[in-house]
């Protein structure tokens, strides 16, 4: 055996090889980098709560009524739901509103303290509400993610 043919000898890997596996490991680590960068790994704590809510239609002289009710599911703070509606409407307490009228309520405005859990409710009036749409609305601690829980639409809409 000759040590000199041997170490002479070009015929091991082939640059283009070498270069393949350079720009393969760089593809790579670009896209682990590229997901943390823009966030990607973040959103797993951001997802909707599964949870429904039912609605209770009153049609009464002078104001509507409408009770909504968490029938079922996940127990969600009371701080990340919203009561959004296409018209003004403002909390009943001991059958009376409570003169603060609005669009947008959550339901730790409507007197729902912590968790909202299965058979709590909340009670909305005002003149009427049969041309009108609510929504119950999650939104994120971190505000970034919302979801539409339930809808009522009313019985003219």
């Amino acid at each position: 055996m000759n040590f000199k043919d041997l170490l002479a000898d070009d015929d091991a890997v082939s640059p283009v090889i070498g270069v393949i596996l350079m720009v393969a490991i760089t593809v790579i680590l670009a896209a682990v980098i590229g997901t943390f960068v823009l966030g990607l790994g973040d959103q797993v704590g951001d997802t909707a709560p599964q949870a429904s809510f039912s609605f209770d239609y009153q049609n009464q002289s002078p104001n509507d009524n409408l009770t909504v009710t968490h029938d079922s599911g996940t127990a969600i703070n009371a701080e990340q739901i919203n009561l959004t509606s296409s018209t003004k409407f403002d909390r009943i307490t001991s059958g009376t509103p409570d003169g603060n009228y609005n669009s947008t309520k959550s339901f730790a405005d409507m007197g729902i303290e912590g968790d909202v859990t299965a058979g709590n409710s909340v009670q909305v009036g005002n003149n009427t509400f049969h041309d009108s749409t609510f929504r119950v609305v999650w939104t994120s601690e971190s505000g970034s993610n919302s979801a539409t829980l339930q809808k009522w639409t009313g019985p003219d809409a």
